[in-house]
Formats: structure tokens, sequence, C-alpha cells
């Protein structure tokens, strides 16, 4: 199918790369007219050059720090006065958290900023988009868990990733709750490793690490953007109208053993 998203207008945050540029390519191949954000001026001015090529109505506000209240403001706010409406938004945007074990991780240097960045930046993106949104009776909103929200890590440390991830999506199903009456859904993907160029500076998605988390799936490979974009775009488009409140896990099956 063409054209899922047809008239839609959508938010995507962090489309420098990874999952969010991902994300936002693939909407705007599907129709939409999607305004992204992202903190690096140079990876945002790429993906824009690069829907331009295909001649994709895809824009970007940059730079955007999402963790501060009037960045996340302004970016929704023009998208909102540019186009009357908002229909989509996705929090595809990551920062690196601090993984560090529980007993040497630094509560003011490590944990907050971790948290700021997996869960303060999700709430301040749905407050801002609520009254574009509920404007026109209601849109989706897709958040990302993760696999960290059900299971640990031997790898690594990942305490404040873990309780990061698992706020979200606690988060996303009360937003689910509230956002009901006024036609509005939230959703959650919980990703299992993804290859990209975060994950691999990390040395999470290539080398030791890499084998280990495979041996672990039911489906032999990493995943890549392009598979939770196509979770996305279901969860984004009409095709999924009686779907909110819930998590969709896109990792390989490492979940269901």
């Amino acid at each position: 199918m063409a054209g899922r998203l047809e008239g839609k207008i959508a938010l995507v945050t962090g489309i420098g790369a990874g999952i969010g540029q991902g994300i936002a390519l693939r909407f705007a191949r599907e129709g939409a007219t999607v305004i992204g954000c992202d903190i690096s001026e140079q990876w945002a001015e790429a993906t824009v050059a690069q829907a331009r090529e295909e001649g994709l109505a895809l824009s970007s506000l940059h730079p955007i720090d999402l963790t501060k209240p009037a960045d996340v403001q302004r970016y929704v706010d023009h998208a909102g006065a540019v186009h009357g409406r908002i229909d989509i938004l996705v929090n595809a945007a990551a920062i690196a958290p601090h993984m560090t074990p529980v007993a040497q991780m630094d509560y003011e240097r490590e944990w907050m900023p971790t948290m700021v960045g997996e869960v303060d930046l999700v709430f301040l993106a749905v407050k801002a988009a609520w009254p574009w949104m509920t404007k026109v009776g209601g849109g989706s909103i897709v958040n990302f868990a993760s696999v960290n929200a059900f299971r640990g890590s031997t790898n690594t440390g990942m305490v404040a990733h873990c309780a990061g991830k698992a706020a979200v999506m606690a988060m996303s199903r009360q937003i689910a709750v509230e956002g009901g009456p006024h036609g509005i859904r939230c959703n959650t993907i919980a990703p299992g490793m993804v290859q990209t160029a975060a994950t691999a500076a990390a040395g999470t998605s290539t080398g030791e690490i890499a084998e280990r988390i495979k041996a672990r799936l039911l489906i032999k490979r990493l995943g890549v953007p392009e598979d939770i974009a196509n979770a996305a775009l279901f969860l984004a488009s009409d095709e999924s109208t009686w779907i909110t409140g819930t998590n969709l896990s896109v990792d390989g099956g490492v979940t269901a053993v």
C-alpha cells in the first residue's frame, strides 16, 4: 500500500540519524508532511537534503534541544502555526544514556541527565502538542520504550536506562487514558538492539556484545531503522485507530524467551 499517511501532519524528533531519520523519511514517502527537528544542524540538513532529492515533504527546525522546554515549545508551535494542526507526534529522539552500574552511578552527572534525556523530553513534547491535537479532534502519539523496560542487561550497567524506558511506557499508558476523550491515541514501541551510528559508537551493535545479543534472538539478526519505521507507520496510521495504551515489541523475539 502507498499513501498510508496521505494528508497527515507529522512531527518526528531526532531526524538527523538512526531511528528518527528512518521514520521521518518513511512517513514522508507515505504522503505525510513531516516536520522534524534535531540538535545537530548538520545531520538534520543532510536528512532534509535526502528528502528533497526524493521530492518529499520533509522540513526541519534545528538546532532544537528537546531537554529545554522553550525549545520544545518553539518547535511544536512552529509546526502547528504553519500547518494549523498536528496529527502525529513521534518522539524518536534519543540522548545517549549513562551506562553505569548502580553502585558507581553519580546522581547529578549521570542519573538525572539520563532521566531528563529519556523521560522529560517525551513529556515536554506531548504537553506542547496536546492543544494542537485536541484542536482537530485527536491524533496519534508514538513514544519509545525499550526491551530494557522488561529486562536487565548483563552486558553493561543499565539501571538508569531501564528505569527511564519503563517510565516512558507507564507514562504513555496514562497519556492514552487522558487522551481517549479527546481522540488522542498513545502507544509505545520497544525496540531491541538496532544498528545505528549511536549503537555502533557505544560498542553494543558490533563485536562480542552484538554476538551475545544475537544468540538470544529468535530471528538471528540485529534490527535496522526500517524495522522500527514499519511499526511506527502502523501505529501512526488510520490502520490502528482501535489501538491505544499498548506497547509493540520489535526485538527479534528477545522478550519472548
